[in-house]
């Protein structure tokens, strides 16, 4: 993967290319069911589901394009968020990949009052990166990932927001994007990456298309977590980063949510960027070993993933949804 090394606020910052986001830089049965302190706000997230979205997902083995378990991850996908009141479009292009190899791919969108003017996207990529390039045993190298926290992790999240939606409708639009091709690219070539949200960039699924922001998850389930502001989002949407690390703050995950900008990493968010929609991009990071240590190796497995860490996420942006759609 192509790395460029610059400064940032004094900071050594890595760019990477993103797929590979190899950044920059930058059951106990328990619920996380959280209430604000003020009771007209009325914010639920469960973890416990949120969990259980996740499983399900890494239960059809490795999403990789052109698989069976792809295919059916892919109906389950877009019947839950159907059973969950959204108007539901699915976009299936053939993309061709840096190798070309043509994949048979679907991003999965939908909406929550969709007559709404005013729309927040929220997104996660659903496929699954098809070589464990990052193993540490090469023996492993060629085999597909599980998935379960990149890619698995924010999708679970995004359900479970879902489920909260059905009981409780916006005000304003909400958007969900699974994202599709996110994770088939290579090194030293960013336009291999994040192929599904780059087409629905320039294809949108609805005429004029454009919400107010986004908010994009990658990789926020994992244990012991570290998820600093992230360079280009806090250029492209400094008022929503402030808001979502400041609602962390205030819920009690400081030391989650650090209010630094720690990396800078081409991902998902960036088509979005480019298209002109201001988008976060919450991602773990870690100044010293870069992201989690099970990203692209066989590892990255449901014995990887934390309630707690669903939980946290999924309350910061319940809480910004309650208050403002």
């Amino acid at each position: 993967m192509k790395e460029i090394t610059c400064f940032l606020a004094g900071i050594a910052v890595l760019l990477a290319g993103c797929g590979a986001k190899a950044s920059v830089g930058a059951s106990d049965g328990s619920s996380v069911e959280s209430v604000s302190e003020e009771a007209t706000e009325n914010v639920s997230f469960s973890a416990d589901s949120a969990y259980m979205y996740v499983s399900r997902q890494v239960e059809f083995g490795p999403r990789v394009p052109n698989t069976q378990a792809h295919r059916q991850a892919g109906e389950w996908l877009a019947s839950k968020l159907e059973s969950y009141g959204a108007k539901v479009i699915s976009q299936t292009p053939t993309l061709t990949a840096f190798d070309g190899t043509k994949l048979q791919t679907r991003n999965i969108f939908g909406q929550f009052n969709p007559e709404a003017s005013e729309r927040i996207l929220l997104l996660a990529h659903w496929d699954c990166r098809p070589w464990a390039d990052q193993d540490p045993d090469p023996a492993k190298r060629k085999m597909p990932v599980d998935g379960a926290n990149d890619g698995a992790s924010g999708v679970g999240v995004l359900l479970e927001i879902a489920r909260q939606l059905a009981e409780q409708a916006p005000s304003k639009g909400v958007d969900i994007l699974f994202t599709d091709a996110e994770d088939w690219g290579t090194d030293g070539n960013e336009e291999s990456w994040a192929m599904g949200t780059r087409y629905f960039a320039e294809n949108p699924p609805v005429s004029g298309y454009a919400p107010r922001e986004a908010i994009l998850l990658d990789m926020v389930g994992g244990e012991n977590p570290r998820f600093p502001k992230e360079y280009f989002s806090e250029k492209s949407a400094p008022g929503l980063n402030g808001a979502l690390w400041s609602i962390a703050s205030e819920k009690g995950y400081a030391s989650m949510f650090p209010e630094r900008v720690e990396s800078a990493v081409t991902d998902d968010h960036i088509q979005l960027i480019e298209a002109g929609i201001p988008t976060v991009d919450i991602i773990e990071y870690h100044p010293q070993s870069g992201f989690n240590s099970r990203w692209h190796t066989t590892s990255d497995n449901m014995e990887g993933i934390s309630k707690e860490t669903l939980g946290a996420v999924g309350h910061i942006l319940m809480t910004y949804l309650r208050r403002n759609y």
